[in-house]
């Protein structure tokens, strides 16, 4: 499935809802894993442009997400790729974009350094 990387570079991007371990299957509770067994976990993020806001809910290896996202950190994204996906369940197909990133990283600990005179 082709990747399609996305520019961050004029959005400004703020967490929405705390990272959550992704599930793999509701029934089971079972936690989504990569194809290297690294946990793979769910940020939901404000991703913000001049035009327009939405909520993107992004997939992030579990060593890829800092510390203490908290509502409201601004966050840097690392490797922010969309995907198209398509299945079908009980006869009814559904589509949509998922949202991948290598890093999902708290910008509020730079902000808050002083800055070297």
């Amino acid at each position: 499935m082709r990747q399609i990387p996305v520019d961050t570079s004029a959005a400004t991007v703020m967490v929405a809802k705390a990272p959550q371990p992704k599930v793999k299957d509701r029934r089971t509770g079972e936690i989504a894993v990569d194809k290297d067994g690294v946990t793979l976990m769910t940020v939901e993020v404000m991703f913000s442009t001049p035009d327009e806001v939405e909520i993107l809910k992004l997939t992030v290896p579990q060593p890829g997400v800092s510390e203490d996202l908290a509502m409201g950190t601004p966050v840097a994204l690392t490797g922010l790729v969309a995907s198209a996906w398509e299945n079908e369940f009980n006869g009814q197909k559904r589509h949509g974009i998922a949202f991948r990133a290598v890093a999902v990283t708290s910008l509020a600990a730079a902000a808050s350094k002083p800055k070297a005179a």
